[in-house]
């Protein structure tokens, strides 16, 4: 089949755009420790920026690529039949490249403050046992994944199946990735996307770099469950994904 340059060129810019404003937002509340004195509060920034940029990528170019900017949503979309393989694997390596793109955009913004040190600022990534703000182990870092990506993929490929509210699903995928947000940043910091953690993991390196297997893996595997989930609760006989132009997306 003939890949269309527009599509993966709209997937590129998107997960480009999500790691930058996202983990952006991310860095400067955790990095930076812009919070104040609640932990709490840069916990709800970061999920709403997560949020909030995905809603806004699902209306501004949902009509062209679907806006998944997420490996695990492409997945998700493969595995339920919704997308061809070929045009799949081509979404994800452009969501790859944009997020790692994103990543070093990012670094070259937050490396013009004087305050800024990767070392010690860091990237936003994801992480377990010390890196994790609750200590969790590897396994519960794994597990976390699967869920919330779970969770967030279900929400994706529901809001777009045909008998879903047609103009509402970039709102209810961006409250999805709010909701798994607020229990998951604590916990591992939140993938639910291997891209978003690929990028930051390469610019950083050290612990990022050496954890970062587990959050390319554990939401693909979640990814792969809410499509099996998806296809067993709904009516696929002719299962089709709604108008683009007010849906699809990612983390």
């Amino acid at each position: 089949m003939k890949l269309d340059v527009r599509k993966l060129a709209a997937e590129f810019f998107g997960t480009l755009v999500l790691v930058v404003i996202a983990v952006g937002v991310a860095t400067e509340s955790f990095g930076f420790k812009l919070f104040g004195l609640s932990y709490s509060a840069g916990v709800a920034a970061t999920a709403l920026a997560f949020g909030l940029v995905l809603a806004a990528l699902a209306y501004a170019i949902g009509p062209i690529s679907g806006a998944h900017v997420n490996p695990a949503v492409t997945l998700g979309f493969i595995a339920a039949g919704r997308m061809k393989l070929v045009e799949g694997v081509a979404y994800i390596v452009a969501q790859l490249a944009g997020a790692i793109a994103g990543a070093y955009l990012l670094y070259a913004m937050m490396d013009t403050s004087p305050f800024y040190s990767k070392s010690v600022v860091g990237l936003g990534a994801d992480g377990y046992g010390t890196a994790s703000h609750l200590r969790v182990s590897q396994g519960g870092a794994f597990l976390i994944e699967v869920v919330l990506t779970t969770v967030f993929v279900m929400v994706v490929l529901f809001a777009t199946h045909k008998a879903a509210i047609q103009g509402a699903a970039g709102v209810a995928i961006g409250f999805g990735l709010v909701v798994v947000h607020l229990i998951g940043i604590p916990l591992t910091g939140t993938s639910v996307n291997p891209a978003r953690s690929l990028g930051p993991a390469l610019v950083v390196g050290g612990t990022a770099l050496s954890q970062v297997w587990l959050f390319l893996i554990a939401p693909l595997v979640g990814g792969l469950i809410a499509a099996i989930l998806h296809w067993l609760l709904t009516d696929n006989s002719e299962d089709v994904t709604v108008d683009v132009t007010v849906v699809t997306v990612d983390t």
